[in-house]
């Protein structure tokens, strides 16, 4: 079956405001992961709660395109905020990600080189992107492009924080991103990925995130909806 465009979120509260809307959902389940198909706001689309950290996304995302072949997938979600201009709520659109825990520097590479396809940064569809800081703005979020930082760790020290920002100059920071991305990147599928704030990635992020994880999410949810209906 052929979709659209397919949704991953890595949590619950990141696809259920998607799955409420999703007009004749079938569900199958493949690699431990559930994928619901049926029609969002006219379009056909999957969606995915692929689980923590960049295994699970790279398994879902890769699942997804093999048996849904979407022309677009997105990765929607919250993070934690790298850049000081940036406060709970608000929206990063990504222009680009990286893998801040991918390190062959010992070697001689560059940190975040993925090797093989000697790549750091992975670039976000345009097109998408695009709709998606219109959207925001239109919905009254404020939202800007920037960098996405993709680890398996929960950032929540000022330390690990200023050498994601010094090493690779990113906005956000978070678990998945990146590993939707160099997945749909070697198989050809253009991609976007969005993220709200939920947290300040430093000493406080373990008390802010609980609390403002459903209002991040939410606007996350909103401007994905925005995605599908204008893409």
């Amino acid at each position: 079956m052929k979709v659209d465009i397919g949704i991953i979120g890595a949590m619950e509260p990141e696809v259920f405001g998607l799955l409420e809307k999703l007009d004749g959902a079938a569900c199958e389940t493949v690699s431990g992961i559930s994928f619901y198909t049926g029609t969002l706001l006219g379009k056909r689309v999957a969606i995915a709660k692929c689980g923590i950290g960049k295994v699970f996304a790279a398994v879902c995302a890769e699942v997804m395109i093999l048996k849904y072949s979407p022309s677009l997938i997105v990765n929607t979600g919250v993070g934690g905020a790298l850049s000081g201009g940036l406060t709970t709520g608000d929206i990063v659109i990504a222009r680009d990600l990286v893998q801040h825990d991918m390190d062959t520097s010992a070697i001689g590479d560059p940190k975040g080189l993925v090797s093989g396809i000697n790549k750091i940064y992975f670039e976000a569809d345009m097109r998408a992107s695009d709709i998606l800081l219109s959207s925001a703005r239109a919905l009254g979020l404020r939202a800007t492009v920037g960098r996405i930082a993709s680890g398996d760790k929960f950032i929540a020290s000022a330390e690990d924080k200023s050498r994601i920002v010094s090493e690779f100059g990113a906005d956000v920071c978070e678990m998945e991103g990146c590993a939707v991305a160099q997945t749909a990147f070697i198989n050809g599928t253009p991609f976007a990925v969005v993220r709200a704030i939920s947290d300040s990635a430093d000493g406080e992020a373990t008390m802010d995130y609980p609390t403002f994880l459903p209002i991040a999410a939410k606007n996350s949810t909103e401007l994905t909806l925005a995605l599908v209906k204008e893409y």
